[in-house]
């Protein structure tokens, strides 16, 4: 039989670094990628081909229409997108502008000749692009024999080094026996992140080493050569996470297993949701049942239309942080927001930690992302009712962009109140029936009033009209519903009614 051949979704998979997003794809994913071109509007377009555009704007767009006619898979187009190619019947991929046409196509093919509807090394790959961005350099995973299991994709400033380990498929051996007359080998099984120096003569920049393990058995190590700039400062924060999450990436591929990060996920939302046994997932997934974990949430508040693939991508370098903090940290996308599962055996939440996290990420994407801390579950069973309460606090916190972070302490009248509003819509016959009549100019005057405790002056202040003219209205409201404002109770009820 023969094997499933690539689709569009599995290159954007290999391909996530140069691939910065996906446009437009009406058609879905699913689409079979046969060959890759780089084409100009005049040239034959294959079926079910990924053309590569040679540059954006009217050409481009013009050559995504005959891409359409041709029975092309995608259409792959550099930078910012024009808005023509939003409304093509066709797969519309945004790639790195950095890239020549010709380069990202050499990467794409790359990962056609690869395919296989089986590889267990695709996580790896991901992470090692993940690494590289994090660090602002060039990455390269090895197995306990220094032969590559995956790199991150290629730019310019790659050494002659970087190149045979790659074109080789391993680590030279002159470079390997230099590594042991000065004992990284020693250093890297003893835990250490080693910076190794440039030797010109081996045709090796200066690099940073890490390895991987699973206890006291070496599995691997991954590797960042440094291009122009120096590493990013967090680089062995980030070395250190990636270690232990590539020590299960690569015991899979060891074991043969099939399992992926994918999977992972999957079962991971059966802890979020308590819809499955909490303590035998928890087993499945490698976490201790019993140890407290601080249930955490985090929203991008991205703009785009490509939530998910931005989440993905968010997820991986969560995942590579919550790692080099805690070993056994969980991070699950859900419903639009990250929630990261943190073994908290001291009982107490990490805010420090978390105000940290969110200010990379606002850093690294470019989004007002915030965090919400719920609180700490005695154990894994108790997650899904601090879920609620983490994502309850994030649309409490939603209309304050410049606030990172808040628990559940700082926001819970809010939360509760929230819940409350929630649980009235859904029973109208609970609510203050007679507010209904009100237009909206009545329903924010009364609200402010309220808010306000009955201050008239504070109340159209904020509403920007005078205060007789609050009176006024005040008045006109209580005569058409009856409302007893010096009624405690009836106050209460009006305003919960009006926040429904």
């Amino acid at each position: 039989m023969s094997r499933p051949g690539p689709t569009v979704k599995s290159l954007m998979e290999a391909l996530e670094g140069p691939v910065h997003g996906l446009v437009s794809a009406p058609r879905g994913l699913d689409a079979l990628v046969h060959s890759v071109v780089v084409a100009h509007p005049d040239d034959p377009v294959p079926p079910g081909s990924l053309i590569v555009a040679p540059t954006g704007g009217a050409e481009a767009v013009a050559l995504a229409e005959r891409a359409v006619r041709g029975g092309a898979s995608a259409v792959a187009v550099p930078g910012t997108p024009d808005d023509g190619l939003r409304d093509l019947d066709l797969a519309v991929l945004s790639v790195d502008p950095a890239l020549a046409a010709t380069e990202f196509a050499a990467l794409a093919r790359t990962a056609l000749d690869s395919f296989d509807p089986e590889d267990r090394h695709r996580d790896l790959f991901s992470l090692a692009q993940t690494v590289a961005t994090l660090t602002g350099g060039i990455v390269s995973i090895e197995d306990g024999a220094n032969r590559v299991l995956a790199y991150s994709a290629s730019h310019e400033g790659a050494d002659e080094l970087r190149q045979q380990t790659i074109l080789g498929r391993d680590c030279p051996s002159s470079f390997i026996a230099h590594l042991r007359a000065w004992g990284v080998d020693e250093r890297i099984r003893a835990g250490e992140v080693v910076e190794v120096a440039e030797r010109p003569d081996l045709g090796a920049s200066r690099r940073r080493v890490v390895g991987i393990r699973a206890g006291d058995r070496p599995l691997g190590s991954i590797w960042v050569q440094q291009v122009e700039r120096p590493l990013s400062p967090t680089s062995d924060q980030v070395l250190r996470g990636a270690a232990r999450l590539a020590a299960v990436h690569v015991s899979r591929v060891n074991s043969g297993s099939r399992a992926s990060g994918h999977d992972t996920g999957e079962l991971s939302m059966g802890l979020l949701t308590g819809a499955f046994d909490s303590d035998a997932l928890a087993r499945h997934l490698g976490v201790d049942p019993a140890t407290p974990v601080s249930v955490i949430a985090l929203a991008l508040r991205e703009e785009e239309v490509d939530q998910p693939w931005r989440l993905h991508q968010a997820a991986e370098v969560v995942s590579v942080y919550a790692a080099a903090y805690r070993r056994n940290a969980l991070v699950i996308p859900a419903c639009g927001l990250l929630y990261v599962l943190l073994p908290t055996p001291s009982g107490q939440a990490p805010l420090t930690w978390v105000r940290e996290l969110v200010a990379m990420l606002r850093q690294h994407n470019g989004t007002p992302v915030q965090g919400s801390v719920a609180g700490v579950a005695p154990r894994m069973r108790a997650v899904p009712g601090l879920k609620k309460h983490a994502s309850r606090i994030l649309e409490v916190i939603s209309d304050d962009p410049d606030r990172l972070v808040a628990d559940y302490e700082e926001t819970r009248s809010s939360v509760v109140l929230r819940e409350v509003v929630e649980y009235l819509a859904e029973r109208p016959h609970l609510r203050d029936e007679r507010l209904d009549s009100l237009d909206d100019d009545q329903r924010r005057s009364l609200s402010a009033y309220l808010d306000a405790f009955g201050d008239v002056t504070s109340a159209a202040t904020g509403l920007h009209v005078h205060p007789n003219t609050l009176r006024h209205r005040i008045r006109r409201i209580c005569a058409l519903t009856g409302l007893d404002l010096d009624d405690a109770d009836q106050r209460l009820l009006a305003s919960v009614s009006l926040r429904v």
